[in-house]
């Protein structure tokens, strides 16, 4: 059911628009192309210098111009209409999806090969806009989403539960059913191995369907709120002695502009974490005036499991700004940690971890067994190849993976170039009952990790799973001199993951070579535009050398 056309959501306001000089219609003078490759990164985006947001926005509007085109006559004429001016108000018609997030659309009829950027719609939405830059060598306009004139039947506004949705930039979908939300994923999954990973389309499987969240609200245990520091504190002469003269506002970024939204609460974090929201917001009412400049304050979830037939399970009213979760069996207790290396607890099915508040855990627990599960059923061959009897963590973190594979495995060995990972890693595996006959942890760069692993590579899977930048080139290059006879590359960013993949399976130069055995999507973010993506990969067999009717030996394909 689509909803009403009604306005949606308010929209962020006017943005500041840069110092381009020249007139806003034109990038003759490349101001505008560079102020866009220049552009502050966001932190997930540091280092990572393919597969950026950038490429993979450029990739979607020249797949849309492309089936334009071939959908108009051969005799049409497509020659470039002029630009509005930035700041203009327009109607414009949703006709695809980036895997940014972002809608693509075009004003209705248009012939002209120019796409306008908005955010918070979907295919089938007519909205209005307003142009807020244009990138006329990129063939496209960023417009501000102002509000729904006609609605897509996909959308209804009636699903967004919450009241900063269309300002908050976190998250894009929360107007679609969650069906059509695991669909677009998927979708994303497939654009990205089609756009990066530079293989045939029949070295590449079909993608299966993204394994959804079992919350789909409520499911963050990890949220960072920040606030900008006092008016005037940025420039030189102001540095260190600005003042708040009130509470500033805490919350996440307007969308499209680098000023804090102020935000009381986050549909998708928690019971536990908004709690903890409320009671950081309270404490600054009064602690302001001890800031002089903006900070990040952490809201980590952590839990304390009580069983059923426990005398400490809690019974009556609980503290103030804690949560409970009931199970058959257990009584969990949340709380909300707000000091970085305060040590904080989660549970995994059976599997306890615990990592400093500040470090890097997944965000949905909710989904880490279903996950876990799915790792642990996969991590060898269907065929049953019992022969397979270690496993290599590469970027190992604090073990999650090492830990819930430990099972499966004679041996484990992890590997972290984080050193308080590994420690943690350690201790993680000895509060799940695993000794170093079991699982073994190193501190170590993983593009060192072949030179201090003795397994046989025909015994060995490994499990990548590395940051958003991907893996580098050194890494790929010994992960294939190894050989190891399986791989499963886990990834929160599928493009860079099909970059990898697309090198070991080209295999060119020295080492082993690979096939894609599947390629499957969870969705660990819902209401938002990512997904995470699961490869796994079986190493290609050479072909034994044997004489030709000639005498010669045929070149092995491995």
């Amino acid at each position: 059911m689509s909803s009403a056309p009604a306005q949606a959501p308010a929209a962020a306001g006017p943005r500041k628009r840069p110092n381009h000089g020249g007139n806003g219609n034109s990038d003759s003078n490349n101001n505008n192309s560079r102020w866009i490759k220049n552009k502050k990164k966001t932190k997930r985006e540091k280092n990572i210098t393919e597969c950026s947001s950038e490429d993979v926005l450029r990739n979607d509007i020249e797949a849309l111009l492309r089936s334009r085109q071939e959908q108009q006559p051969e005799d049409a004429e497509t020659a470039p209409e002029s630009l509005p001016e930035e700041g203009t108000e327009m109607e414009v018609e949703v006709l695809d999806l980036s895997s940014t997030g972002d809608g693509l659309a075009m004003p209705r009829g248009s012939r002209a090969p120019h796409v306008y950027v908005v955010p918070f719609t979907v295919p089938g939405d007519t909205v209005r806009v307003k142009v807020f830059r244009h990138v006329a060598r990129e063939k496209h306009s960023v417009a501000d989403f102002l509000a729904v004139a006609a609605p897509s039947p996909l959308r209804d506004d009636a699903r967004i539960q919450c009241r900063y949705f269309a300002r908050c930039g976190g998250c894009q979908f929360q107007m679609l059913d969650y069906p059509e939300q695991l669909k677009l994923k998927k979708r994303v999954f497939e654009k990205a191995y089609r756009n990066f990973s530079n293989l045939a389309a029949e070295l590449v499987p079909p993608v299966q369907d993204t394994i959804g969240s079992p919350l789909q609200y409520g499911y963050r245990t990890k949220l960072t709120p920040h606030f900008d520091g006092p008016p005037g504190s940025m420039s030189r002469k102001n540095r260190g002695t600005a003042r708040f003269d009130k509470c500033p506002d805490i919350g996440f970024m307007l969308k499209g502009s680098r000023r804090v939204m102020d935000i009381e609460e986050c549909p998708i974090g928690t019971e536990a974490v908004n709690l903890g929201m409320t009671r950081e917001r309270e404490r600054m009412q009064h602690e302001y005036p001890n800031y002089k400049r903006g900070a990040t304050l952490l809201l980590r979830e952590n839990t304390k499991r009580h069983p059923k037939d426990s005398p400490d399970a809690p019974a009556g009213e609980l503290p103030p700004y804690t949560a409970k979760t009931e199970t058959d069996a257990f009584t969990d207790v949340k709380t909300c940690e707000t000091v970085s290396k305060t040590i904080t607890t989660e549970y995994i099915g059976n599997y306890i971890f615990q990592n400093p508040a500040g470090s890097f855990f997944q965000n949905n627990n909710s989904i880490l067994p279903v996950f876990t599960s799915y790792i642990r059923d996969h991590i060898l061959p269907p065929s049953g190849d019992t022969k397979i009897k270690y496993l290599i963590d590469a970027y190992s973190g604090s073990g999650l993976f090492t830990i819930t594979l430990s099972s499966v495995f004679q041996r484990s060995i992890g590997i972290d170039i984080s050193a308080d990972s590994i420690a943690f890693a350690r201790s993680n595996a000895t509060l799940n009952g695993l000794g170093e006959d079991r699982c073994t942890f190193i501190a170590a760069d993983a593009g060192e990790l072949f030179k201090s692993v003795k397994y046989d590579a025909d015994e060995t899977v490994v499990v990548l799973d590395p940051p958003r930048k991907g893996c580098d080139g050194d890494f790929l290059q010994q992960l294939r001199r190894f050989g190891p006879r399986r791989i499963v590359y886990v990834s929160c960013n599928v493009h860079t993951q099909a970059r990898d993949v697309g090198v070991l399976v080209r295999g060119e130069g020295e080492g082993r070579r690979y096939e894609i055995e599947s390629l499957r999507g969870f969705d660990f973010f819902p209401q938002t535009g990512h997904v995470e993506g699961v490869a796994i990969l079986n190493r290609v067999e050479q072909v034994p050398e044997t004489a030709t009717d000639d005498g010669s030996v045929p070149e092995a394909s491995g």
